[in-house]
């Protein structure tokens, strides 16, 4: 086994890595248009996003969700049975609200007009998946995303994910995804690509 495949093997986060992989998930949507737009301070943004999912994995996906890293990558997906649990409740809300300052209204519109998205099916999540640009073209992001479409593939269930970077859909797309339509996100907003994929033997 290669260094490199050792650095890229996905592996289970645990809640003491929250710090290290909001650094990491800070670095990987720097660019992200949606992240840019929550945090369009660029000398702050990178604090803030290591607040932010620091924040969600420690109170929401560390807790209800399949995690995992590599180390330069990470992922945060949902089971069916546990997506009624893995949602901000009153003190994440809170938390969050102190981490984004005056785009906190943006953000609880956005989750909500995404939310009116979510699929009918029973279905698994991907809700978070990046990686550090010092380790893009490494195979870490497509090493999480296999692992976690293998136990969607197991269940026999569909993935469902939301992109607002159009240049990473033929990433997804090279994974079997399919654009299902766009949402336009409320405020001046930017858009949101709403994909599927669906189980594999």
């Amino acid at each position: 086994m290669t260094l490199m495949s050792i650095r890229n093997t996905p592996r289970a986060a645990t809640l003491d890595d929250a710090a290290d992989l909001g650094r990491t998930l800070a670095r990987a949507f720097a660019d992200d248009p949606m992240m840019c737009w929550f945090f369009p301070d660029e000398t702050t943004r990178e604090e803030g996003l290591t607040r932010y999912f620091s924040t969600i994995f420690t109170r929401q996906y560390g807790r209800h969700g399949f995690c995992e890293r590599t180390d330069l990558a990470a992922s945060f997906w949902v089971a069916p049975e546990a997506q009624a649990k893995a949602v901000p409740d009153a003190e994440t809300i809170a938390e969050l609200t102190d981490i984004l300052g005056d785009t906190a209204p943006l953000f609880r519109e956005a989750v909500e007009a995404a939310a009116e998205h979510a699929p009918p099916e029973e279905h698994w999540y991907l809700a978070v998946v990046g990686a550090d640009p010092a380790g893009q073209g490494q195979g870490h992001g497509a090493a999480l995303l296999r692992s976690g479409l293998a136990r969607a593939d197991a269940a026999g269930l569909p993935v469902y994910l939301e992109s607002s970077k159009e240049s990473n859909l033929p990433f997804y797309e090279h994974f079997g995804f399919t654009v299902l339509g766009e949402a336009q996100l409320p405020g001046g907003g930017p858009t949101l690509w709403v994909m599927r994929r669906a189980p594999r033997a």
